[in-house]
């Protein structure tokens, strides 16, 4: 049986056990009056002013970085490169600026308009690999920044999915090198290929 995420979830102080568990939570958008579900395959933590590789490092705030410094249960929207929207989800207590970047998701139901914003006819194998790929197939953008994660926009819930701790990966972030000794933190975690979950017709 499905069970939203409590505010209580997002709140832990935690950030990287938060990264992990929320690999098999299932996330819900309703936006522009479509709703898609996919489930969460791979995220990374970003632990706030003492992590070089988050945008809150050293205390930074910006117009931008705002919104990391709020209680945790919102989303972070930013965009990157001039070309994707990336979506985290802000972590802790307010003022202590965590968050948890989505890296990746296993489309569930919606898939037609999933297929519709990507303008694809059908899925292919690791269509929801990599952050933009997932704002674009969920519809999340900018506006969504600061949005809470516990209402009837964008939310997470909870399917008991059974994941065996064998089929979790935990290894380093991707792209930022110049974090310096950070870049080789275990912040990263996945499921394996392997991984039952992924033993779906339509992928």
């Amino acid at each position: 049986m499905c069970a939203k995420l409590k505010k209580s979830f997002f709140i832990q102080e935690d950030v990287v056990k938060i990264a992990k568990e929320l690999l098999g939570k299932t996330i819900y958008t309703c936006i522009n009056g479509f709703n898609t579900t996919a489930v969460i395959t791979e995220t990374e933590a970003y632990a706030g002013t003492t992590d070089k590789a988050s945008h809150a490092y050293g205390g930074r705030r910006t117009q931008r970085t705002e919104t990391m410094y709020r209680e945790g249960g919102c989303a972070y929207v930013y965009f990157c490169y001039g070309m994707h929207h990336l979506f985290n989800i802000v972590t802790n207590k307010k003022e202590i600026p965590h968050a948890v970047l989505i890296r990746a998701i296993y489309p569930l139901k919606g898939t037609d308009i999933m297929l519709n914003r990507v303008h694809k006819t059908h899925f292919i194998k690791n269509m929801g690999n990599g952050p933009g790929k997932v704002t674009k197939l969920l519809g999340i953008n900018k506006t969504h920044d600061a949005i809470t994660l516990t209402g009837k926009t964008i939310w997470l819930e909870d399917m008991s999915l059974s994941i065996d701790e064998s089929f979790i990966i935990a290894d380093k972030r991707i792209g930022i090198d110049y974090a310096g000794e950070d870049a080789l933190l275990a912040y990263r975690f996945y499921l394996a290929p392997s991984c039952p979950l992924f033993q779906n017709n339509y992928i």
